[in-house]
């Protein structure tokens, strides 16, 4: 026997040094590479909802923590807790150094991880042997809407920045200097553009769909891209365009539009989606973060006497109400008990205010709350936003009466007196409403 396995271990041995070259050529085995996915339908939409995740990842610290910690340095929030190392968030509030600063090394990093994931899309899905062509299109239409939204968020906070659209090894990308901020911007409208030629409208989704990005979104984040860069006509050209399209409203009341009730609601545009599941990690923790330290949360970010002030000066008690809520507030919309004489205690929180819209009624949360089960989905785009932003566009463009129309539009929803305002006053106007309308959603640094 002994013999029989020395021969055997002879000749393995020597089969093995000779045909070396062709063992290692050799695909492996029971191993999916980029070269053998992407094979059917069910492949490529894997990846698809892999770009979607990306948005936001699955926890509060790779992107969604940036966005409070920014907001800090406006005039709607302070830091909050008072009972906590504050250094990350210090830095953010000051929009630090990234390369000394981990939440926002955290964000770089993690939306480029979000655009490789897309480009891969992109490029494979592009050449996979699928049938359907309706389906490949709205994939790679679906990959490029969210390839664009990654670069603006990248844009619109560091400037110009290195435009990547393959998937590169690191020996690759090394040494890659920035792109300037027009070579980005055109990326993103290009993309925008592609996206809102394939994709379907919101109603062209079936309701196990709602969450994908539409014509619709894609447009209206087109606008802002062409906003941003003060191409006011183009902006007012496609924001008309989705206004005109008739897919999307304002909800009746104020209060239902950040409620965990409402998800995808007739004025979503685009909001990341989440679930309550706790044997997954699939929903946020946001409501957590930016929460009552008195009722498990962390206080990271806290609405400012000065916004408060805002509402209050503006005669606007129904958008303050669904907003801030004070401490020893009974909190609006929550009959439980825990939510009567709210406590945010004043030595444990700067301004002793917490956001109303992240708030999750105390018998509407998953057990275990601090964890990553809010099913709150979070909204990224509204329509309110797009009126706001066509107003913006239509007064650069001297159309002032289709500038108040979309104003009021906004206005006439919380009861507030119509605006008859022109030339500066009229601007100044559609500012302080998107200030109103959009607190706490993480629009405040980029709007200023």
């Amino acid at each position: 026997m002994n013999n029989i396995v020395k021969l055997f271990m002879a000749v393995t041995l020597s089969a093995s040094l000779s045909s070396c070259s062709d063992f290692l050529d050799q695909p492996v085995l029971g191993q999916e590479t980029l070269d053998t996915y992407y094979q059917t339908e069910e492949e490529c939409l894997k990846q698809i909802t892999g770009c979607y995740q990306s948005v936001f990842w699955n926890d509060w610290w790779q992107v969604a923590s940036f966005y409070v910690g920014v907001d800090m340095s406006t005039d709607d929030l302070w830091m909050g807790n008072t009972t906590q190392s504050q250094s990350d968030w210090i830095r953010m509030s000051h929009y630090g150094n990234p390369k000394q600063d981990g939440k926002i090394k955290d964000f770089w990093q993690y939306r480029y991880k979000g655009i490789l994931r897309c480009n891969i899309a992109i490029n494979r899905i592009a050449t996979s042997p699928i049938t359907n062509e309706t389906l490949r299109s709205r994939m790679i239409a679906e990959a490029k809407f969210i390839r664009a939204y990654q670069y603006f968020e990248l844009v619109k906070n560091f400037g110009g920045v290195p435009v990547v659209t393959d998937m590169l090894l690191p020996e690759d990308v090394r040494g890659k200097t920035r792109n300037s901020v027009s070579e980005v911007y055109a990326l993103i409208e290009q993309d925008l553009i592609d996206a809102a030629a394939s994709l379907p409208a919101r109603s062209g989704y079936a309701e196990t769909e709602m969450g994908r990005a539409t014509k619709g979104a894609a447009l209206a984040y087109l606008g802002k891209a062409y906003l941003y860069q003060e191409k006011y006509a183009d902006a007012k050209r496609v924001l008309e365009e989705v206004i005109n399209s008739k897919e999307y409203s304002l909800l009746p009341d104020f209060k239902d539009v950040w409620s965990v009730d409402t998800n995808n609601s007739v004025e979503s545009l685009f909001e990341v989606q989440y679930n309550d599941d706790t044997k997954y990690d699939l929903g946020g923790r946001l409501s957590v973060v930016v929460g009552s330290r008195d009722d498990s949360g962390w206080s990271w970010g806290l609405p400012t006497s000065n916004l408060e002030k805002a509402f209050l000066d503006a005669g606007d008690t129904e958008r303050l109400k669904w907003t801030i809520i004070k401490n020893g507030d009974d909190v609006a919309g929550d009959d439980n008990e825990k939510a009567k004489a709210y406590v945010i205690s004043p030595d444990k929180h700067k301004s002793a205010r917490v956001n109303r819209k992240f708030y999750i009624p105390v018998d509407k949360r998953p057990s275990p709350y601090d964890a990553n089960h809010v099913p709150l989905n979070h909204r990224l785009l509204r329509y309110a936003d797009v009126l706001l932003m066509h107003a913006e566009a239509a007064y650069e463009t001297s159309d002032e009466v289709g500038a108040r129309k979309s104003l009021n539009e906004v206005r006439n929803r919380v009861h507030l007196t119509e605006s008859a305002a022109t030339g500066k006053a009229l601007r100044d106007a559609i500012r302080l409403e998107r200030r109103l309308e959009l607190a706490l959603e993480h629009n405040r640094l980029y709007d200023l």
